[in-house]
C-alpha cells in the first residue's frame, strides 16, 4: 500500500476501520440520507459526458453519483478494501487504488485528461504534510486546460486553508471560487470547511 497518507497509518492502527467506513456510508444510503450534495455541484459545472476523476474516492460514494448522472468516471483511493467496496456497490466506473502524492494515471493506460477532479470528504489532510503540494501538483497535471479542480475539506485536521491555498498556487492552479460548503454558501473568516475550486 502506499506510504504517503495519514488514512494508512489509521488502518495500521486499527484494520477494522476501513470496514466501520464502508458500512458507515452503506446504512446512510440506506437509511436514505443525501449523500449527492458534492456530486450535484460538480455536475453543474460541466457538460455533458465529461470525464471526472474522483481523487479519494473512498468507496465510491461522489464517482457513483457523477456516473449515474451521466458522467465517464475514474476513482483513484489509496485503501484497497474502499476501492473493492466501489467495485462492488458501484460497477461501471474504473475504480485504481493509487496514492494521489505519486498520481501518474497515464503510466496505467489512462492518457486523457479529466474535465472535472473533484477531492470531497477530507481528503487532502489525509495526505502526508510533506507530499501535500505535490498532490496538488499531479491533480493539476491531470485537468485538461480548461478543467477544473474542486477541494473541500475541513478545518482543524491539520491542514490550514491559508497554507493549502498557497500549496495550490505553487502547483500551478488558479483560484477560481472559495465556498464554505457545497451548496455554495461563501467562505468567511469563521468557516469550519472550505470547497475550492480552482482552474490551471
Amino acid at each position: 500500500m502506499p506510504e504517503h497518507s495519514s488514512w494508512v497509518e489509521i488502518i495500521e492502527r486499527d484494520p477494522n476501520h476501513s470496514t466501520w467506513y464502508i458500512e458507515r456510508f452503506r446504512s446512510k444510503a440506506a437509511a436514505g440520507e443525501d449523500l449527492a450534495g458534492e456530486a450535484r455541484l460538480i455536475n453543474a459545472m460541466v457538460g455533458r459526458g465529461a470525464r471526472i476523476l474522483d481523487a479519494g474516492c473512498g468507496p465510491g460514494r461522489v464517482g457513483a453519483f457523477l456516473a449515474d448522472f451521466g458522467h465517464e468516471v475514474v476513482g483513484v483511493d489509496v485503501d484497497p478494501a474502499l476501492i473493492a467496496a466501489a467495485e462492488e456497490d458501484h460497477p461501471g466506473p474504473i475504480w485504481l487504488v493509487g496514492d494521489l502524492s505519486d498520481l501518474d494515471l497515464p503510466s496505467r493506460g489512462i492518457t486523457e485528461g479529466f474535465d472535472a477532479i473533484v477531492a470531497a470528504g477530507n481528503v487532502l489532510p489525509f495526505v502526508a504534510a510533506d507530499r501535500r503540494r505535490e498532490a496538488l501538483t499531479r491533480l493539476a497535471r491531470h485537468l485538461r486546460p480548461d478543467g477544473r479542480l474542486v477541494v473541500g475539506f475541513g478545518n482543524g485536521r491539520g491542514y490550514g486553508f491559508d497554507q493549502f491555498f498557497d500549496d495550490a498556487e505553487q502547483a500551478g492552479l488558479v483560484s477560481e471560487l472559495k465556498l464554505a460548503t457545497w451548496d455554495l454558501r461563501p467562505l468567511t473568516a469563521d468557516s469550519g470547511f472550505v470547497v475550492a475550486v480552482f482552474g490551471r
